[in-house]
């Protein structure tokens, strides 16, 4: 199954499905948690996606054609690998907001609240309002028809949405506008001459990688391109809310820095590093970073030959274009949530989400992908680039993977064996202390991934370039 998986996606940036026949999966196949989506046969195909991409990459640089190998079972893992960190003796904590949830609505409906960011949260408290606590909130919902207050909440300029059934979805013109796209696109929106990768001894030696996304799809993708080699400088803002867990499982190999882009100044420091970069990754939503001048084609003016990564919640196309959104707003909204529950019930009644967060770290790994693609056609024929992705493509396409038995899935343990976790365990120093966490998945045997850079607190470094290729 993973390898069928893999065929569906290698078409889409012009390659051909046979190139999957160069990977090997070992490790089973799904059910490998209890959810009837085959999330284990996604996570797999998608990281090996990065390392067929990783591998021609280095054939360009003269290295030797290599197998990618993939354990299913640790691919699944890694689709929620903050799970599975330690920080010195102790495990890190999720800091998940008790309000973020799903609750009950009027005529039999229930609504999802994301409240992880404190400005989301605020958003959602005015509209049902009421005070910060869970009771209060679940009081307040039950009032309300789950359509009017997704509506209500997206307007406040908060996140989250009503439960739908997958026929529901299926029926809204948001779905029929991402059905209409491809799972990844790699397009060509400017020239430029071939450009030769920099000198290295790894796929991505001297690849310089701008990573401006938040919460685990956008940051997932340049840790994947820092595994292969890249100088990742990841840039946030002082002013911008986060979930510091999170940092410590997206932010191996890179660097960070702050800039406020509200300032002008900051953004000319900005667009001074994209002059030396190769990859600008972002994760606003469409059209939100053309203010400040920072568009695709904006940047690819500036810096002929950029390969320009743009992710959003629910693609750029359909009256949902410019909606905020998350791994589980996309679940909810789509019909996951609800099925999830049919298979595997959980401790409390309504919708459920899945047990990792495969949207998310599939897109990730997806981005990772295509912006290697990228990189290739830049070394080869020249010209600009812009990989584009969505949360809900990427969902869509999981569950176009088809399920699993419902008893299967019911039977399948809860989590990886203590000896799986050990041998697929790492430990970094740190400059908040030893952290444990997972270690790279795809198996390359001349070109193994590996960070070259422990996870740091935001805002660590200065924002500029190391030297090409230094660690």
């Amino acid at each position: 199954m993973p390898q069928h998986a893999l065929r569906s996606i290698l078409p889409d940036v012009g390659w051909s499905a046979d190139r999957a026949d160069a990977v090997t999966f070992t490790g089973g196949t799904d059910p490998i948690l209890p959810t009837p989506f085959r999330i284990g046969t996604a996570g797999a195909a998608t990281l090996a996606a990065t390392g067929l991409a990783a591998a021609d990459l280095w054939t360009l640089r003269g290295g030797g054609q290599q197998p990618v190998g993939v354990d299913v079972r640790q691919a699944t893992a890694s689709l929620r690998s903050g799970h599975y960190m330690k920080l010195g003796d102790g495990p890190v904590p999720p800091d998940r907001n008790p309000l973020m949830g799903t609750y009950p609505a009027k005529h039999g409906q229930w609504s999802y609240i994301h409240a992880n960011f404190p400005n989301h949260r605020a958003a959602a408290l005015k509209v049902l309002g009421c005070a910060e606590d869970k009771d209060a909130v679940t009081r307040a919902v039950a009032t309300w028809d789950a359509l009017e207050l997704e509506e209500a909440i997206i307007a406040a300029k908060g996140a989250g949405g009503m439960v739908r059934s997958r026929q529901a979805w299926a029926e809204h013109p948001q779905a029929a506008a991402i059905a209409a796209l491809p799972l990844i696109e790699v397009v060509r929106i400017g020239d430029a001459p071939p450009e030769p990768l920099p000198a290295g001894n790894r796929p991505l030696s001297g690849v310089r990688v701008l990573d401006l996304t938040r919460v685990l799809a956008g940051p997932t993708c340049a840790r994947t391109l820092a595994e292969h080699g890249a100088d990742v400088l990841k840039i946030t803002g002082a002013h911008l809310p986060n979930l510091g867990y999170q940092e410590f499982d997206t932010g191996h190999g890179k660097l960070s820095a702050q800039l406020d882009l509200r300032q002008p100044s900051d953004v000319e420091t900005l667009r001074g590093l994209v002059r030396q970069a190769d990859v600008f990754s972002q994760g606003y939503r469409p059209g939100s970073l053309g203010a400040r001048g920072l568009s695709p084609e904006a940047l690819a003016e500036l810096r002929p030959g950029l390969v320009y990564v743009s992710l959003s919640a629910f693609g750029h196309t359909g009256p949902w274009a410019e909606r905020r959104g998350f791994d589980t707003v996309v679940q909810t909204v789509s019909g996951i949530t609800l099925r999830q529950a049919e298979v595997v019930p959980g401790k409390t009644p309504g919708p459920q989400f899945y047990p990792v967060s495969a949207i998310d770290y599939c897109t990730g790994y997806l981005m990772a992908f295509g912006a290697m693609v990228a990189l290739g056609r830049r070394a080869r024929e020249g010209g600009s680039w812009l990989v584009r992705i969505s949360l809900a493509q990427v969902g869509k396409w999981i569950v176009d993977l088809g399920e699993v038995d419902p008893a299967a899935a019911r039977d399948a343990p809860a989590d990886f064996t203590a000896a799986e976790l050990d041998a697929w365990s790492m430990v970094s120093n740190t400059p908040a202390g030893r952290l444990r966490h997972l270690k790279p998945i795809v198996q390359l045997p001349q070109t193994p991934p590996h960070w070259a850079r422990p996870s740091v607190p935001l805002g660590y470094h200065q924002p500029v370039w190391p030297a090409r290729g230094a660690d």
